[in-house]
């Protein structure tokens, strides 16, 4: 369901769309824990039937989250991975697909150990340059797929230009917003058909469920959404959906502190004589910063550019002694959250891409990747530079 207050600003939408007071009078929505529902004729047309199709607990937060990306439809799936599969079990064989190259490592083995098999043509090319794409298109094409910023090497798309491209081929846009999230970027607005997030990231913020979630404003690509996600269920959980509902309230106040923290430690990283690469679209040096600035925005406008820092430890520096001496980061996988991880996309998320093409793409054995918390930024650096003086 589409929101219709329009004139409220973002951080108020987020904490009152969706949560709505019902007749209890409660002031936070209610768990509805129940996989089926009471019909009142044995030819019922009622609302709700039974929990994979649709439920109280769930509605509320698809309401929520269309709200996030201006979309007119919301879909809600167990995790960021169920979405993206959903995505690409729209299309049939004989169709042809453009993915990013530079795409997180699930979807890469999503697409190149599971799907490999169904005859869709699933082509990775470089999305960062327009007539790429352009010559990559075929009388088949269906789907451009933008990772945007990409994991972990935080290259960007413009989705802008990319879907007025695909809008005269009749083409399909998708992007994955998960590495900016819906405050700072929302590609709906920029002419993207279908945005995916993992909603574990920044819209749970909170390290605490699995999530995914598509939104939609294409009506054909929500009717075949809508019977994926019925037929398939893989559906998150009342309590889970209920608490990225809850989580969703407060992602104006955590984004806002996790982008300022990211924009501090980047410049202190690319000031440090032990650090041979930074990857952080606001740093001059990002060869898209013009477009990261035009692109990535909160809700009134003020460019932000993320909370992802990607950085090379000079080789000196041993990793696993460097992580050792960490507490307060954690050495875990994921990202988006209120509490700061670390992770080496070489050996972790990205393990299962070939050794040639990651050497090919940059993602070196020493490439860190950095989700930046809500910590105070001086605590951060300093427990950084303690790691790498005392290896």
């Amino acid at each position: 369901m589409a929101n219709k207050k329009n004139k409220l600003h973002f951080s108020t939408k987020s904490i009152h769309v969706g949560n709505k007071i019902d007749e209890t009078g409660a002031a936070v929505t209610p768990i509805h824990f129940t996989s089926t529902f009471r019909q009142p004729t044995f030819a019922s047309t009622s609302k709700y039937v039974y929990s994979r199709v649709g439920s109280p607990t769930l509605a509320a937060l698809e309401e929520n989250l269309a709200m996030l990306e201006n979309a007119k439809y919301a879909y809600a799936f167990s995790s960021g991975m169920a979405a993206m599969t959903a995505i690409f079990m729209m299309f049939k064989p004989g169709d042809h697909v453009l993915i990013s190259r530079n795409v997180y490592g699930g979807v890469f083995r999503l697409v190149t150990k599971v799907l490999n098999d169904n005859k869709v043509d699933f082509e990775f090319i470089d999305t960062t340059n327009l007539d790429t794409i352009a010559k990559a298109i075929t009388e088949n094409t269906k789907l451009i797929h933008l990772e945007t910023p990409s994991n972990p090497l935080l290259e960007l798309a413009d989705i802008k230009k990319v879907s007025e491209l695909a809008n005269k081929n009749n083409i399909l846009v998708s992007v994955d917003n998960t590495f900016m999230g819906s405050y700072g970027q929302r590609p709906l607005d920029l002419g993207a058909d279908i945005v995916m997030h993992s909603t574990t990231k920044f819209l749970s913020g909170h390290s605490d469920v699995l999530s995914g979630a598509l939104m939609v404003n294409d009506d054909s690509a929500s009717e075949k959404i809508t019977l994926i996600q019925n037929t398939g269920g893989a559906l998150p959980s009342p309590f889970d959906a209920w608490l990225l509902l809850r989580s969703v309230k407060t992602l104006s106040v955590r984004v806002e502190k996790q982008f300022d923290n990211a924009g501090k430690i980047a410049k202190w990283l690319d000031s440090n004589s032990l650090v041979t690469r930074v990857i952080y679209p606001g740093l001059k040096s990002h060869k898209q910063f013009d477009l990261a600035t035009k692109q990535h925005s909160c809700p009134d406008g003020k460019p932000v550019y993320g909370s992802m820092i990607s950085f090379e430890l000079d080789q000196s520096i041993n990793l696993d002694s460097f992580a050792k001496k960490l507490s307060i980061i954690t050495l875990a996988e994921s990202l988006g959250g209120v509490k700061s991880l670390i992770s080496c996309p070489y050996s972790m998320t990205h393990a299962s891409v070939p050794h040639d093409e990651k050497a090919e793409l940059g993602i070196t054995p020493n490439l860190l990747r950095f989700s930046v918390g809500i910590e105070h930024a001086d605590d951060l650096i300093s427990e950084l530079e303690f790691a790498m003086n005392h290896n």
